[in-house]
């Protein structure tokens, strides 16, 4: 019996042996496949095998050591490249089956490139280097055109590698032309930051500052990249493209953003006038202006300086009823407003505490001007509340300020129903 099972692991064993990989014949039949999908493109399943083939023979160590195996590899994937470009060409709609091939025969190259010294195999792989430049633009371009930035940044990448290892070997590549570099740079920056693909994107916008390139997007993107993660650098780039650019928009409001989260509210002001200088009609920009003189306001008031405080004050309500001006149906003026005078009443409350220990004569009539005092802010700002939550009913902040005015002015079944209402929200119904 033993000498049975061993006999059948022997026969195994041998089975194992008689299937064993033939890289060679991998890669033929990798490339019959594709060959067969460059001829029809409803052959995805040709071409699905042909990459599993070829992957295949390239796993196995010996094979893969060879260049002229590269270069072959890079060649048939080329003409699918090609033909994905053709269809394309002639029918925008077509779906590219392998919008990677270009990636795919570039790597290929470059790897072939570095396995050999021999002239003729060199010579191959510059002649389908320049090839391949024009399919990753292509491909690249296409990805662009319909928003898929993360495909175009792989290929428009892979396009300025294809230009460095072409320089390497020699040869003169398209994008030494003129300007076509500067712009193929510029691109591939633009693809990696609307990609969100930061740090690898962050060099190309570093070469593009390099090279001179007049654009103010290169600033905004590495001003972006930096501003979480180094304030010094994002602010070098910042000044910088604001100094070449003074009047683009973008930077100025890249600019305002930095402040608001620095919270360095006086340089604000003059960044933010600037921006209605330039865009008269952009509503947020008074609504974030108002926004900064109401933190103002509240910051002099804190600290006691009424005169600052009033004149604060004054000016957010400004900004703020010139929004409403404009239009008179938006939320977030219409909110502020409210809340403007209710944060100026909710001021008061302290003050009123001390005074309602004081039961003399004269300390019940201040207690009593006070009150006057804080109830007709609550009261001017109700009706903006009040028009705030028809616009938008289920607003929490909104909710809980009518609940608190209403509370203040002694209508607590008001009150009592605002606080409901919160309750029920919060409870999710």
């Amino acid at each position: 019996m033993k000498k049975c099972i061993a006999f059948l692991l022997f026969g195994i064993f041998i089975s194992g042996a008689a299937i064993a990989q033939d890289p060679g014949k991998d890669f033929k039949a990798g490339e019959k496949s594709l060959r067969k999908f460059v001829s029809d493109e409803t052959k995805v399943g040709d071409l699905n095998e042909g990459m599993n083939l070829i992957k295949s023979a390239f796993s196995n160590e010996e094979f893969a050591s060879v260049a002229k195996n590269w270069i072959a590899k890079g060649e048939v994937l080329n003409e699918v490249a090609n033909a994905e470009f053709k269809r394309k060409t002639i029918d925008p709609n077509y779906q590219l089956a392998s919008e990677n091939a270009a990636i795919k025969a570039f790597k290929a190259f470059d790897k072939a490139a570095s396995l050999t010294t021999k002239k003729n195999e060199l010579k191959a792989i510059e002649n389908s280097v320049i090839e391949n430049e024009s399919h990753l633009n292509n491909f690249a371009i296409f990805a662009y055109q319909v928003q898929d930035y993360a495909t175009a940044f792989d290929n428009f990448s892979t396009s300025i590698k294809a230009y460095d290892l072409m320089n390497e070997m020699g040869k003169t590549s398209r994008l030494a032309e003129g300007q076509l570099l500067s712009d193929q740079y510029f691109f591939t920056a633009v693809s990696g930051y609307y990609s969100q693909k930061f740090e690898e994107t962050g060099p190309y916008l570093v070469k593009l500052d390099e090279m001179g390139k007049e654009e103010p997007f290169i600033y905004e993107a590495l001003f972006t990249i930096h501003a979480d993660s180094d304030a010094d650098k994002a602010t070098m780039y910042l000044e910088k493209g604001r100094s070449k650019f003074p009047d683009d928009t973008g930077l100025l409001f890249a600019e305002i953003n930095f402040y608001l989260k620095q919270g360095k509210l006086d340089v604000l002001i003059s960044k933010l006038e600037l921006a209605i200088e330039k865009e008269p009609d952009n509503i947020s920009i008074y609504t974030t202006l108002g926004s900064v003189y109401d933190q103002l306001h509240q910051q002099s008031r804190e600290a006691g300086d009424e005169e600052k405080a009033v004149e604060y004050f004054d000016k957010a309500l400004d900004y703020y009823n010139q929004v409403l001006a404009k239009d008179d149906t938006n939320f977030d003026a219409t909110y502020s407003v409210g809340a403007l005078y209710y944060n100026k009443a909710a001021t008061y409350v302290e003050a009123l505490n001390d005074l309602a220990a004081d039961l003399s004569v004269a300390g019940m009539k201040k207690y009593d001007a006070t009150k006057a005092e804080m109830d007709a802010l609550f009261e001017q700002a109700l009706p903006y509340f009040e028009k705030a939550e028809k616009m938008d009913g289920n607003d929490m902040n909104t909710l809980i300020a009518l609940k608190e005015i209403f509370a203040r002015l002694n209508d607590l079944e008001k009150s009592e129903s605002y606080k409901a209402r919160i309750e029920a929200l919060q409870g999710g119904e």
